[in-house]
């Protein structure tokens, strides 16, 4: 289990996390999302251990992460940019990777093979989408018990998304946590089982990704005359807009209690339609009145 508590981080005059709690159980892969500069690296690099959090703990198995050298032998961090030793090679880093942890050799023999890196080139003359599929695999090749990933996507082809997504569901499935920064929510909707939405610098929302999607729907109704908004004031409605006798909403609730209060109303037509995640972050932004 990773629980964080109160974490609250400032530089300067700038407070980047305020209070921010999180549980995250074995196994999970958790998506974290958020708009730029809601804090989302700053909170991956304090759950590593990298950076000092100025208030609140962060555990991984009741041990702390920044206090605990033996944890941090335990998780990987794979940053937004990568840094590697200038002139330095894939075999390089990986030695030393194997002199820092119990790196599988022969695990990353392999996936070099898979994604065609050659491990005697220097970094100097890889693209960006090369040094991030190296940095990945350097990565799970510690079999980490919690992987952080920064804009895990970045910079990756649609092929390399693919097979990284399948590396990280197969170790997920043997325990290992996972979680994942990134601005695509489409991938992170395919891929994760929970989320938190990071907003300036506080968690807007987490949970089960596919009970939260499940707590806001669409509705669209059709009424013999023009309904008024005081109509829908017992529902909790995230997005109201009308459009003569139809009126299209986004709603908070549970989907057949919802249907049940709108069917009161006596609507001539009505459709349900479930949202996507990124839907449901744009939701949850403006109802807590924040502009995309």
């Amino acid at each position: 289990m990773l629980k964080a508590e109160q974490i609250a981080k400032a530089f300067g005059a700038k407070q980047v996390l305020r209070d921010v709690s999180l549980e995250i159980p074995d196994g999970a892969v958790f998506g974290l999302v958020g708009v730029n500069g809601a804090g989302k690296s700053t909170l991956l690099r304090i759950i590593s251990g990298v950076m000092r959090s100025d208030q609140g703990t962060v555990m991984l198995d009741e041990q702390d992460t920044y206090r605990n050298a033996s944890v941090r032998k335990t998780l990987a961090f794979v940053p937004d940019e990568s840094y590697f030793p200038s002139g330095s090679s894939i075999a390089s880093v990986r030695d030393l990777y194997e002199s820092l942890y119990a790196f599988d050799r022969p695990m990353f023999d392999q996936y070099c093979r898979q994604f065609e890196l050659d491990q005697n080139q220097t970094f100097a003359g890889f693209s960006k989408g090369m040094k991030r599929r190296a940095a990945i695999l350097l990565a799970v090749c510690i079999h980490p018990r919690l992987l952080l990933l920064d804009e895990a996507y970045d910079g990756l082809e649609p092929l390399a998304r693919l097979q990284i997504r399948k590396i990280i569901a197969d170790m997920a499935g043997d325990g290992m946590t996972a979680v994942i920064s990134s601005h695509s929510l489409l991938e992170l909707e395919e891929f994760c089982d929970s989320f938190g939405i990071l907003e300036s610098g506080r968690i807007l929302s987490s949970g089960d990704l596919l009970e939260k999607k499940e707590e806001v729907n669409k509705y669209q109704a059709a009424f013999e005359t023009v309904p008024s908004p005081e109509m829908f004031q017992d529902l909790d409605i995230m997005r109201y807009k009308s459009e003569g006798r139809v009126v299209q909403m986004v709603i908070r609730g549970e989907r057949e209690k919802v249907r049940a209060s709108l069917e009161k109303k006596h609507p001539i037509l009505l459709d349900v339609l479930p949202v996507t995640f990124e839907e449901l972050f744009i939701y949850e932004m403006e109802s807590r009145g924040t502009s995309l």
